[in-house]
């Protein structure tokens, strides 16, 4: 049975380490042409976070999109924004404790109750848009979904780890899945 619970415990934290990262584009746009860019102020301002937890994604935007190749300008080819969703997940657990001793014989003192323990994690959407300067259409999106915490110690990590899982694919490939 302590097998059994640390082997779920480490599940749980591995779970809550990963995160899921989709991406969509229009396959019609040529990402090549792409050079510079500047953060979509109209769309950023909508989002309701802390405005430090703004600025960590900003920074970290901006860190993933130099080491790709782009720079910031006042007159950029694309424009970045991004959104945000959260919501609460709950697990319930149950402990059967109704169980037999080691050796000989039988153990009364193991017998007792089922008994459920209940945690709650909260799953965050960090969406990354990509806008095109020109048409200001949407051309790129990238989704990371996965536990994080507002106590969270190590929260620029943790947010710098999302957007650089989200950005990884961006630029799409002509072959890259949906």
């Amino acid at each position: 049975m302590r097998y059994l619970t640390l082997i779920f415990t480490f599940l749980l934290f591995v779970s809550c380490a990963s995160i899921q990262v989709y991406s969509d584009f229009d396959r019609s746009v040529d990402f090549s042409q792409f050079k510079t860019f500047a953060f979509f102020k109209p769309q950023i301002d909508q989002v309701d976070i802390s405005d430090l937890d703004k600025r960590r994604i900003l920074k970290a935007i901006d860190k993933e999109l130099i080491s790709k190749g782009l720079s910031k300008s006042e007159t950029p080819d694309i424009l970045i924004g991004f959104s945000t969703k959260a919501k609460e997940k709950i697990y319930v657990n149950t402990i059967n404790s109704f169980n037999w001793g080691w050796g000989w014989g039988f153990n009364p003192w193991l017998w007792g109750p089922n008994a459920n323990t209940v945690s709650t994690r909260t799953e965050g959407t960090l969406y990354i848009n990509i806008i095109d300067g020109v048409s200001k259409q949407l051309i790129w999106q990238g989704k990371g979904r996965g536990g994080i915490d507002e106590n969270m110690k190590d929260r620029d990590e943790r947010i710098s780890i999302f957007v650089q899982e989200i950005i990884e694919n961006y630029p799409p490939t002509s072959t890259q899945s949906l």
